[in-house]
């Protein structure tokens, strides 16, 4: 029976929500496999990502309590995607199916439920979705629909309303696995599988304890890998502007002729200093954008490691 699940929970600095998690999903756990949905040597695999508190600690000893608890330490701290990617590349060596799902308890496990029905039903990618975002403040809701909308312009495909919680196929997971990006922007590269997918909805809770490890510069950081890793319209959009910029200048150039010839020239600076600023932060932007996609590319060529697996923890 091919139904061995690994449940894949990324992990930084989640010592206050560790053992609330692990009852969650334990209880879970017990469901399926006592409905034969699962094998029962399915297990949770925690993905310590470099933690300075005693995440690992107590995933050591939930190891040692819990049948169903496994981990991953990393040897430093490289971001949610990557030790998702960690998680994922240790989990795909023994798993059929493998949820990914983030530590704070605010995605509704039960969701895992259905998602194992629709694996059975011969689905390779099950996207968990919220139904609603009432849970986040007003500028975190705003910008999200914001973003979906503007990766849409751009040209890459996402789904909306939905993050990095989601059952994969054992043969999806290794297809994914096979992107060599080193900017990983892991939900635009899913839907480049092409598998069978279907979605799974579910209301999103508050975060059960502890602080969201996604603070403004993250959310922004994360946005830019995204538009970036996917999309060349940023590129094209300068030299758009560039065009329109050598347009305006002609005509420019046209009123001064006409300014000589009439005598009609306008004395001041005031006019001059706006263009000239105007101009030079538009050129800069530009710069920036050019500047982004020189140093992804410098970032992949390098071709460093991913991440680097510190321990390993799981069952005979």
């Amino acid at each position: 029976m091919n139904n061995l699940l690994i449940i894949v929970v990324p992990c930084y600095n989640e010592e206050q929500v560790l053992k609330e998690t692990t009852k969650r999903l334990t209880s879970l756990l017990d469901n399926l496999v006592e409905k034969q949905e699962i094998a029962e040597n399915s297990y949770i695999l925690f993905v310590n990502d470099g933690s300075t508190d005693g995440t690992w600690s107590d995933i050591n000893n939930l190891h040692d309590e819990n049948h169903y608890v496994c981990g991953v330490s990393l040897a430093g701290n490289v971001g949610h995607q990557r030790a998702l990617w960690a998680g994922l590349s240790v989990a795909v060596k023994q798993a059929d199916m493998i949820v990914s799902i983030d530590a704070d308890l605010q995605d509704d496990v039960n969701a895992i439920t259905e998602m194992v029905r629709k694996y059975h039903e011969g689905y390779d990618i099950v996207y968990g979705v919220r139904n609603e975002r009432k849970t986040d403040t007003w500028f975190k809701r705003n910008t999200a629909i914001g973003f979906y909308k503007l990766m849409n312009v751009m040209g890459t495909e996402t789904v909306y309303n939905h993050a990095d919680y989601r059952l994969m196929s054992k043969r999806a997971l290794l297809h994914l696995l096979q992107y060599p990006e080193r900017n990983l922007f892991i939900r635009g590269l899913v839907p480049l599988i092409g598998y069978n997918t279907t979605c799974v909805y579910y209301n999103r809770a508050e975060r059960f304890a502890g602080e969201s490890k996604y603070p403004l510069s993250k959310m922004l950081n994360f946005a830019i890998d995204g538009i970036t890793s996917f999309s060349v319209k940023p590129i094209r959009l300068v030299f758009a502007l560039g065009i329109l910029f050598m347009v305006v200048a002609f005509f420019v150039l046209c009123w001064i002729c006409y300014s000589y010839i009439t005598g009609q020239v306008v004395r001041g600076w005031s006019s001059l200093m706006l263009s000239v600023w105007f101009c030079s932060g538009c050129i800069l932007i530009g710069l920036g954008v050019i500047g982004e996609y020189i140093g992804k590319t410098y970032l992949e060529v390098k071709h460093r490691p991913l991440f680097n697996i510190k321990d390993l923890l799981i069952n005979d």
